[in-house]
């Protein structure tokens, strides 16, 4: 008779394992609430206020993941700024509806658990969340040996916001005229990761051998949730569209509204070094434009009379600077010149 035992941990599940890293999250991530202390970390569930100060709150949701960018982590072994990615990737939507970020659940799923790299993606997690002032208030993190291969893992996010209703940035705020002001990206942030991938395979490209390329690769994806609820406060906008994959034509054609169109002048784009190494690798421009943000992160829509005062609400390094207006047209969005590779 075959008397082997069969345990969840030989199958190659390891829930001491996890249960340690939950240990090690509840720690870093518990809050207090004047001498009471709120720790949802560990339950079924998470408990979170409704802020009462906001009139007829409505509740803003997202989710995202920051795509094959994890696998960047993995070449230089660099995990602490991914998990700001993951926060960025969700808060930075929540903003576009006008939404202050509340709480954040992320998931993890990985081949075995590995406790350093956990918290070092954990760590990156909490401090997203801190520069989005918002609460990470649960997760997941799932142990999948055969689903994954050793070494392999995936990250995802899920964020909440509310918004009072009158609050809300909505298509019916944008006007003709309106000025289409730029933000600054810190680099690529997540998107395009599997073309750039593809490059290094072919190319035959060490990133750990590459300065620039180490450091511009792993890059963290600027939090804007600061400087535009800033803005929104002092009802400086008029819309915003955060500038994702799709590029700046597919983002900001989303919060276009009927009867008019973007028309934008990519001459004007301030384009940053990475992309500059990018496009010499025999990449077409209406590629680059469709794959990367090309250095420009976010997207403001707004009236040409408040374009100076919005400038005192931004770091030097990312001032928004104009790169197109609202005009009259059926197209959503219009793309006049080419930017300046050089």
């Amino acid at each position: 008779m075959d008397k082997k035992i069969f345990t969840y941990k030989k199958s190659g599940v390891n829930i001491d394992a996890a249960d340690k890293f939950v240990s090690f999250i509840s720690r870093i991530s518990s809050k207090k609430k004047g001498n009471k202390k709120i720790n949802n970390i560990g339950g079924f569930g998470s408990i979170s206020d409704i802020p009462n100060n906001i009139k007829r709150p409505k509740i803003v949701a997202c989710t995202d993941g920051v795509g094959t960018k994890i696998e960047i982590a993995n070449i230089i072994k660099k995990y602490d700024t991914i998990g700001i990615d993951l926060v960025a990737m969700s808060v930075n939507d929540l903003i576009v509806q006008g939404a202050k970020p509340i709480l954040f659940l992320d998931y993890i799923s990985i081949n075995k658990i590995d406790l350093k790299k956990l918290k070092s993606i954990l760590k990156g997690i909490i401090k997203g969340c801190k520069i989005a002032s918002c609460e990470l208030v649960g997760g997941e993190t799932a142990e999948m040996p055969g689903t994954y291969e050793k070494g392999k893992f995936d990250i995802a996010g899920f964020a909440v916001g509310v918004v009072g209703e009158k609050k809300i940035l909505g298509k019916k705020k944008i006007k003709k005229n309106d000025l289409i002001l730029a933000v600054p990206s810190t680099g690529i942030h997540s998107n395009g990761y599997s073309l750039i991938r593809s490059i290094l395979r072919i190319k035959k490209i060490n990133i750990n051998k590459n300065i620039f390329l180490k450091k511009e690769l792993i890059k963290p994806t600027k939090i804007y949730v600061n400087e535009i609820l800033d803005l929104i406060e002092h009802n400086l906008l008029n819309g915003c569209a955060n500038i994702t994959g799709g590029g700046l034509a597919d983002n900001i054609k989303r919060v276009v509204p009927d009867g008019l169109c973007a028309d934008i002048d990519l001459s004007k784009v301030k384009t940053l070094k990475i992309f500059k190494w990018l496009k010499q690798k025999n990449i077409s421009d209406n590629e680059m434009l469709k794959t990367f943000n090309c250095g420009v992160g976010f997207c403001l829509i707004v009236k040409p009379e408040n374009f100076k005062k919005i400038n005192k609400f931004f770091s030097k390094e990312f001032k928004p600077y104009i790169i197109g207006k609202i005009i009259d047209g059926n197209n959503k969005v219009k793309v006049n010149a080419k930017i300046n590779w050089i």
